[in-house]
């Protein structure tokens, strides 16, 4: 007798479950660590700006440079140790391979043209095209801030890698594009949320309600 029979089960509360307990976890201390690491990183890019232009004192924690630093390095290694734990398990788990591949060209374009026609996917549970490609995408940035991040943090003892990216300003570069991936992916996250609502409480509680409960 399946699950989905018996009184009191899943199916039967007219619930399923979505996110498990782990990805939940580290996915709230990433958002945590990641705009604790934007804000303070707008405070240190404010003492010695890139560009033009620089980012409203009110927006960038810290107060001051070496405050921004020590909030930043903190949210640095608070996002290297959750996404490794969050990494293992992905890959352990399959959690990869369930829910982010296969993604091709192909159905990237299909899900664009579909989401310009007000046509966008979506399934509680099931990542369409353009979400896997935006997870896996949030990931490789993950990767890619860290080490432009620590090019940046020893210049001379990592000299290899900050060769890699065009020298310390060039790693500088590489960190500051890294950021304003991240902070397009919250964007567009919210965006998303905003649109289809009934995505936010799955990710607190793991459970969405099921359009077709079966009877007790």
């Amino acid at each position: 007798m399946s699950n989905a029979s018996i009184p009191g089960s899943d199916a039967a509360r007219g619930t399923i479950a979505v996110h498990p307990g782990l990805v939940r976890l580290t996915h709230w201390i990433n958002a945590v660590a990641m705009l604790t690491m934007i804000s303070s990183g707008w405070r240190i890019y404010n003492a010695s700006p890139l560009f033009d232009f620089t980012f409203p004192r009110e927006i960038a924690i810290g107060g001051w440079l070496a405050g921004g630093l020590q909030w930043h390095f903190a949210a640095m290694w608070l996002l290297v140790l959750n996404g490794a734990i969050y990494l293992s398990y992905g890959l352990i788990a399959g959690h990869y391979r369930r829910h982010f591949l296969p993604v091709s060209p192909a159905s990237i374009l299909r899900e664009i043209r579909s989401t310009l026609r007000g046509g966008l996917s979506h399934q509680l549970g099931v990542y369409n095209p353009l979400q896997r490609t935006a997870y896996l995408g949030v990931i490789a940035l993950g990767m890619l801030v860290v080490l432009s991040g620590l090019a940046i943090w020893k210049p001379v003892q990592l000299q290899w890698l900050a060769a890699l990216m065009g020298g310390y300003e060039g790693a500088r570069l590489v960190h500051f594009f890294c950021m304003a991936g991240f902070v397009l992916f919250v964007l567009i996250h919210v965006v998303m949320v905003l649109l289809v609502p009934r995505t936010f409480l799955p990710m607190l509680t793991g459970r969405a309600k099921t359009d077709h409960p079966e009877a007790p």
